[in-house]
């Protein structure tokens, strides 16, 4: 056996493997399962004194695509993380709010099902609940092209988590265009862990932008938030977190775009720079929805 099968013998003894769930198809090692996807969450049942009583609703933009495929050939079996979901939109609930959940054609969302906390009762609770709207979801395309000009329904636009946030929302120019619409029309835009990849689209070409790409600025240039770091997920392979390298890291572009990403690790931090509300990853949702549904009440109050 060469060196590179005994490594690999190692890791998979001590649990470091990530796990093959089908020919060429990788969910998390058990080790990094044990880590990252606790069987409970720290959702802490915050009542909100005076819930909202208006119209306005959150939108939700989630991923279509199940599968992000490594430097290596192996796919990652992704989609949006449940935690990073569904604890937002429990303090949502708790404060008012209905969510609207939209995904680019209307395609049904994907959810990282290995990362379902099973013992937490509120969280499959609410995801039970929202699972007609997640199996048939709204469509960004036809809001975007039909209704978004004289929409009023929205007080917010939410990005969850999850690696699938990087695969399609990113490169989509109707997303772009929504994006683009909520901050001139100053809505919250709240974004977690991965969430921020999303925002890229931002940046795509605008069509009622000067011509000259130079003239234009990205919309969250010059904001500070705080994100999944590019270190740890440059490190993730090395635990079988992921099944390779990521073909891409959505922190260096963001950076390069005039965003300041200012944690270095994911350890539940949570930002607010203007009206962008930022967490870094699962252990931050309960504070990012806390702040969330706080601001937006603040605001509409």
């Amino acid at each position: 056996m060469n060196i590179q099968g005994i490594l690999d013998n190692a890791k998979e003894t001590l649990g470091l493997q990530a796990q093959e769930i089908e020919a060429g198809v990788y969910i998390p090692s058990k080790s990094s399962l044990k880590l990252a996807a606790p069987s409970k969450t720290n959702y802490d049942n915050t009542e909100y004194d005076t819930p909202y009583k208006g119209n306005k609703k959150i939108l939700m933009v989630c991923s279509e695509q199940q599968y992000m495929t490594m430097e290596n050939g192996n796919k990652f079996d992704t989609g949006n993380h449940p935690v990073e979901m569904m604890v937002p939109l429990l303090h949502f609930k708790k404060a008012g709010f209905d969510t609207d959940i939209f995904t680019p054609t209307g395609a049904s969302v994907k959810v990282e099902q290995w990362a379902m906390p099973e013992d937490d009762d509120d969280v499959k609770q609410i995801y039970a609940e929202y699972q007609p709207k997640l199996e048939s979801p709204k469509s960004i395309a036809d809001f975007v092209k039909n209704d978004m000009a004289n929409s009023d329904d929205y007080a917010a636009i939410f990005i969850p988590g999850g690696h699938g946030a990087m695969l399609g929302l990113p490169d989509d120019k109707n997303l772009g265009e929504l994006l683009r619409w909520g901050h001139k029309n100053d809505l919250f835009t709240l974004a977690i862990c991965h969430g921020p990849a999303a925002l890229l689209s931002a940046n795509l070409d605008d069509p009622d932008a000067a011509d000259d790409k130079s003239e234009r600025d990205f919309i969250f240039k010059g904001y500070e938030m705080v994100a999944f770091p590019t270190g740890m997920d440059k490190q993730m392979p090395k635990i079988g977190y992921l099944p390779g390298t990521m073909p891409w890291y959505f922190g260096e572009k963001l950076e390069d775009l005039g965003v300041t990403i200012s944690n270095k690790l994911a350890t539940g931090s949570t930002h607010q720079d203007r009206k962008l509300i930022s967490g870094d990853g699962p252990l931050a949702a309960n504070e990012f929805g806390k702040l969330s549904a706080t601001e937006l009440l603040k605001a509409l109050s």
